[in-house]
């Protein structure tokens, strides 16, 4: 069965049509052409595939298709303006916290959900939110630092 759906993604409005197998990264991945969201473990272990719905980060590879009508998802490219890096994406890069960047944009977009939470978290709550996050060639020290420099660089674009 396929079904035409509505939502809005970075700021702009979408119509797609979708089977019901098909899940929220496949959407973005496929017929929206948001290749910044990747699909790691395909499980919602891994993280990588990370986006923001309605102000929560959630795992696109677990999230039905079907469920994304009339809602608003914020992906990696929605961050930045054209070829200028936002501040979060910014902080990470300058903490040397991007190796292969595979898991990079999930780390982000969990970072810029608690960071509209919580906009001066502690290490604990850093560490919290990227918990369901797994990099494999960074290591989470300069993750953490980007996320706290992130913090500070977003509080400064205030």
């Amino acid at each position: 069965m396929r079904k035409e759906i509505s939502f809005v993604v970075n700021g702009a409005d979408v119509t797609v049509l979708v089977g019901s197998h098909e899940r929220l990264v496949d959407v973005l991945r496929g017929p929206l052409g948001l290749t910044g969201t990747k699909e790691g473990c395909g499980a919602g272990e891994c993280g990588a595939c990370t986006v923001i719905v309605e102000g929560r980060a959630v795992n696109s590879c677990l999230y039905p298709a079907f469920e994304i009508e009339g809602r608003r998802v914020l992906t990696i490219e929605g961050l930045g303006t054209g070829n200028t890096l936002g501040p979060i994406q910014k902080a990470f890069v300058d903490a040397g916290a991007v190796q292969c960047g595979f898991c990079t944009p999930g780390m982000i977009m969990s970072t810029k959900a608690l960071l509209d939470a919580t906009p001066d978290p502690s290490d604990a709550e850093i560490r919290g939110a990227l918990v369901g996050n797994l990099c494999r060639c960074t290591g989470y020290v300069q993750i953490v630092e980007a996320v706290r420099r992130a913090a500070s660089a977003v509080k400064e674009a205030k």
